[in-house]
Formats: structure tokens, sequence, C-alpha cells
């Protein structure tokens, strides 16, 4: 399927792995040009290796302020078509192991940056009259995972965040969706395995095998499913589609709104 982003130019956080390597990949097929984000400089060398004349890349952690105005520079005067906001998750932890340190950590790791950056780059968007943004959250967000209130919590309040700015521009051609994924095969899950592991008293792999063998698909999901699917919604043939929380879990969603 032809995305239509050929040479629209598209910000990409957490690029060199997982979920975030997936959504560049698809977009960079399609002809796009990305400004990739990570914090590994060797990894990014790599991606450009990989895809030459279609990436920018930034070594950066996106979620510190300074950065975020760094990546304004970057853009320039430039149209940017979309953006893929995603970066890592909080410790596994159950409600009660929590300090409020955690918390406070929780806050800026997942919810506060995301309201800076599409602070920053949504009024650019809007001046254009055009513009996607998806953010990467979790299906936790509408049935709670085992050890993840961290993120469960703070990832709600990105929910309620984008979902109301949505209906603030909801006239002026710039969408905001959400993907929540279940398990999925990235580096993401292992502070679950590990955390189920310690608990149950079980190697890594067995617990790896009891998540899969759980899921009603009997398996984990591959990044690159849901890298196709945020690649549609970056597109411009999503542009009826704004506001929503779009579940890639492997059917785990018990409500019939999952």
């Amino acid at each position: 399927m032809d995305l239509n982003i050929k040479d629209q130019l598209f910000v990409v956080c957490g690029a060199t792995s997982g979920f975030g390597a997936a959504v560049l990949k698809y977009l960079v097929q399609d002809g796009a040009k990305v400004i990739a984000i990570a914090r590994g400089r060797n990894k990014l060398i790599e991606l450009e290796k990989a895809y030459p004349n279609s990436i920018q890349s930034f070594c950066a952690d996106i979620t510190a302020s300074e950065n975020i105005q760094l990546l304004l520079d970057k853009i320039d005067n430039r149209k940017l078509s979309g953006v893929f906001v995603n970066a890592g998750g909080p410790p596994a932890m159950k409600t009660l192991e929590t300090k409020i340190e955690d918390w406070d950590n929780a806050y800026h790791q997942l919810l506060r940056w995301k309201v800076e950056l599409t602070q920053a780059l949504v009024p650019l968007m809007i001046k254009e009259s055009y513009g996607r943004v998806v953010f990467l959250e979790s299906s936790s967000v509408k049935q709670p995972i085992d050890n993840l209130v961290l993120s469960t919590s703070l990832r709600l309040a990105v929910v309620g965040f984008v979902k109301t700015l949505s209906q603030e521009i909801a006239d002026s051609r710039v969408t905001l969706n959400i993907i929540g994924p279940g398990y999925h095969e990235t580096p993401a899950i292992n502070r679950l395995l590990d955390k189920k592991a310690e608990q149950e008293n079980i190697t890594v792999q067995e617990a790896k095998n009891k998540i899969a063998s759980g899921i009603r698909m009997k398996r984990m999901g591959d990044p690159d499913d849901l890298g196709q699917l945020a690649a549609w919604l970056l597109s411009p043939a999503s542009g009826y589609i704004s506001g929503q929380t779009i579940s890639v879990d492997g059917g785990q969603i018990l409500s019939v709104h999952g």
C-alpha cells in the first residue's frame, strides 16, 4: 500500500530498537525522510548506513527539555508531517512496592516530556493545516497488566491529555492517536519477564513461555505488526481518525470497547 508520504518529514523517538525501529522501517520504505532519535550513537550510525539519504540522526534523551529545543532546531523551517512519540517505561512494580519518588520519576518519564514535546510540535503542524501524532503507550490503559502500576497510571494521564487535545484542535487537520501494545517481542518486555521470574521463582524463559501461553493467540506480538499500523496512522490515509486508543494485544482486552 502506498502511504503517500514520499519525501515527507517525520520524527521517530526510540528509533533504533523495538517499536520505534519498526515504525521507522515502514516510513522509510514508503519514501519518507526521518529524524531518528535515540540515546545510542552507534545504533544510530548503523541506521544511517542501512537507510542512506533517508535518515537524519539525533543522539539525545528526548525526555530532557533542552533536547526538545534542539529538535526544533533540527526541524528548522521544514514542514513536519508526523511524530511517533515513544520512550521506555518505568520499573515493573506492584503498588505497595513503590515509593513516592518512583511516582515522581514516572511522571517525568511518561507524561511531562510528552506534553512539552506536543506543545512544541503541534503548533508547527497547525500552521501547515496538516499533521499526524501517534503515541506509543500500553494496552494496560484499557486493562491493567500485573506489575505495571506506574506505567498504567501515568499512561492513563497521557490518554486523557491526547483525547482532550484532539477535541480542541479537531478542525485543524492535525490528528492525535494512541497505540496500546500488549506483550511483544521487544527489549521492553524484559523488565516484565524478570519481575515474573523473580516472583514465581522460575527462569526468564519459563516466564516468557507462561505469558505467551496466556495470550489468546498463544504468542507474543511482532513489532512489525504494530509498525505497519503506526505508519498508516502517520499517513494521510488516517485523516478521519483522531483521539483514539487502539489496542494491539493479540485479543487480550476483554472489553467490547477494547
